[in-house]
């Protein structure tokens, strides 16, 4: 404790070159932490906007189908509800399966006029699958879906588009002039990461869609949504779904499927990368100032010990051990960067919150989480103090290595 106490003394006798020393590495440690915090948030931020997506999905699209020929055609659909039903059914690692099926147009209720973003015919595991809770109602039955029933859930959106304070519940609206019931309103949703908003939706009965909106009487959808029973049980979801179609459409082995696979997870898993080593590269950049904040202690030691020759030389001459110089100036020189690294996590935390805010703010649709990664301000703070070790050593060996008398004639 007397070591340190004498290094602190030695310190505030020139605060300004102290605080001027220090500077490099507080600005290594606040860039530090506030670029892994920046970048740790955007992480988050996605993982988010994917689970807003619904639960473990996997996302099955037709590919091209063979015609009687054998040769391979495009834009010919190949997936079928009976298909989802499958797969619900016949898949163990399958949580829910539903078909879904596009449609576009206006909604009309009394005199209101209301285009919304999206229009699908669902089937009865959407909810599930989208983990997408009601906020008041029901949603469709299996006798809604087999006699193509003109009801509907509706977004937080048309809620107050259409109905404004009237409750939407049971009452009607006119889609493509045919009268649908509202039966069920969906918990509100918000933005996803490109800022479309989700609330902005109707769902019908995909039969519905089919026979009533379209005047089809085919099976086909335009995909099928899944939902794994787990996250680990994600790539045995895919290869069940693979195979259980690739014996459904008849496809034999070393044939292309007409259909494909989507696992969101690899997507988010891609992002997370993409965001990860970006963070990595802005840290890595960040922490050059720390080794430039080094040197800096390092040259003003070594004036130090130049300013200071004379009293290592009465230090000596009363007892003091070389060893005990270098312990002092290693100490000085550790406190240094210490010290900078305190204030410097500081400033990076109140940085990476004010960031956060202001992206927040200036970004239409986007909800950055505020993360104070700990982590790296710890770690960023040890290697501060490595750092005051590092270019503090030559300095206080320069320092022990004085000869006494030759100090002591010092001026």
């Amino acid at each position: 404790m007397l070591t340190i106490r004498v290094a602190l003394r030695a310190l505030t006798k020139n605060k300004m070159r102290a605080g001027l020393t220090i500077l490099g590495v507080v600005i290594g440690i606040a860039a530090v932490t506030t670029m892994v915090s920046i970048g740790q948030s955007a992480s988050r931020m996605v993982q988010s906007q994917f689970e807003l997506l619904g639960t473990n999905v996997i996302v099955v699209i037709p590919g091209s189908r063979r015609s009687s020929g054998g040769v391979r055609r495009s834009g010919m659909p190949t997936l079928t509800a009976r298909d989802a039903e499958a797969i619900r059914s016949e898949c163990s690692s399958v949580l829910g399966a539903s078909p879904m099926v596009g449609t576009g147009g206006q909604v009309i209720y009394g005199n209101v006029n209301w285009s919304p973003a999206e229009m699908w015919g669902v089937g009865l595991d959407y909810l599930t699958v989208r983990n997408w809770p009601l906020r008041y109602g029901g949603f469709f039955t299996e006798r809604d879906i087999h006699s193509a029933a003109k009801v509907c859930v509706i977004g937080q959106t048309l809620v107050g588009e259409l109905f404004q304070t009237t409750d939407p519940l049971g009452q009607t609206i006119r889609i493509a002039n045919i009268p649908f019931r509202v039966i069920g309103v969906l918990e509100p949703k918000g933005v996803n990461m490109f800022g479309q908003e989700q609330d902005n939706i109707v769902l019908m009965p995909f039969t519905t869609v089919r026979k009533r909106l379209q005047g089809s009487e085919f099976d086909h959808v335009h995909f099928v949504m899944v939902s794994a029973r787990s996250l680990q049980r994600m790539s045995e979801a895919q290869n069940e779904i693979t195979h259980l179609l690739m014996e459904r459409h008849r496809i034999h082995p070393g044939e292309p499927p007409n259909f494909e696979v989507k696992n969101t997870d690899e997507f988010a898993k891609v992002l997370g990368i993409i965001t990860g080593t970006m963070t990595l590269m802005l840290a890595s950049i960040a922490g050059i100032s720390l080794i430039v904040g080094g040197v800096g202690i390092m040259n003003i030691m070594l004036v130090s010990v130049t300013e200071r020759t004379r009293e290592i030389g009465i230090r000596m001459a009363v007892g003091a051990r070389p060893r005990d110089i270098l312990r002092q100036f290693l100490i000085e020189a550790v406190l240094l960067s210490c010290i900078g690294g305190l204030i410097g996590f500081s400033l990076g935390v109140a940085a990476s919150m004010g960031l956060t805010m202001a992206i927040n703010a200036w970004s239409s649709g986007t909800d950055w989480p505020i993360v104070i990664s700990v982590p790296a301000g710890a770690i960023a703070f040890l290697f501060a103090a490595a750092v005051g070790i590092f270019f503090g050593y030559y300095p206080a060996r320069r320092a022990s290595r004085l000869d006494p008398i030759e100090s002591l004639r010092y001026e």
